[in-house]
């Protein structure tokens, strides 16, 4: 048995384990441009991600001209479409993921995912990039009847990873949230699609690259 102080280390994954601003700026462009809206840049869209793709369709909609009834409803399947279509044509894992990733599994520690992301889309994005078998739970927006910023999807990753001292990364004032919600630690990724200055998270511990993780971690 591991001395190591974590059981479980949880994550997000849009902005934290996965890189995909690129893919889901395509999916809100598509969406957009089926009713003539001007395109939005990667660094526009980054801030709207965090809450699921409805939310950041929604969004993009106000940021290119407004919302108008109906329009949310009737776009979102074509975003969907094309997003699970293109789901991982330029997302990547953040650099140093995979060796953090390594060095947990060799310290006989459970990883996992709670996202806002639905969960046949995160299952789908995580198996596409050889991540998916690595977690012993995934837990998607639509996986229970809430989300984060709630806990209950950190405390269904906990329970089904088999329980223990966890610790939760993420990239949005919602896994903050969710984290302390939950009465786990919380720590931000200062790479991510924040939305805010670090520090203004509130978060327990911050890092700005995954080689930073695992010491953390050993130290708390």
């Amino acid at each position: 048995m591991s001395d190591f102080p974590f059981r479980v280390v949880g994550f997000d994954l849009d902005g934290t384990l996965v890189d995909t601003a690129a893919d889901l700026t395509a999916a809100v462009n598509h969406a957009l441009s089926l009713i003539d809206r001007a395109p939005l840049s990667e660094a526009e869209v980054r801030p709207m991600i965090g809450l699921g793709a409805k939310h950041m369709l929604e969004q993009g909609l106000l940021a290119t001209g407004g919302a108008e009834d109906g329009a949310v409803e009737c776009l979102y399947p074509d975003l969907l479409r094309y997003y699970e279509a293109h789901i991982a044509v330029h997302s990547r894992p953040f650099p140093g993921l995979t060796a953090a990733l390594d060095r947990l599994d060799a310290l006989g520690v459970r990883t996992a995912v709670a996202t806002n992301k639905a969960e046949g889309m995160a299952r789908k994005l995580l198996g596409e990039l050889g991540l998916a078998n690595r977690m012993t739970a995934i837990v998607g927006g639509d996986t229970l009847p809430v989300r984060k910023p709630a806990p209950e999807p950190i405390l269904a990753m906990i329970e089904q990873s088999g329980g223990g001292r966890t610790a939760f990364v993420g990239d949005s004032i919602f896994d903050v949230m969710a984290a302390k919600n939950a009465g786990v630690t919380s720590i931000l990724v200062g790479f991510g699609f924040l939305d805010r200055p670090a520090e203004a998270f509130g978060a327990d511990h911050v890092i700005d690259h995954y080689d930073e993780l695992v010491p953390l971690l050993a130290g708390l």
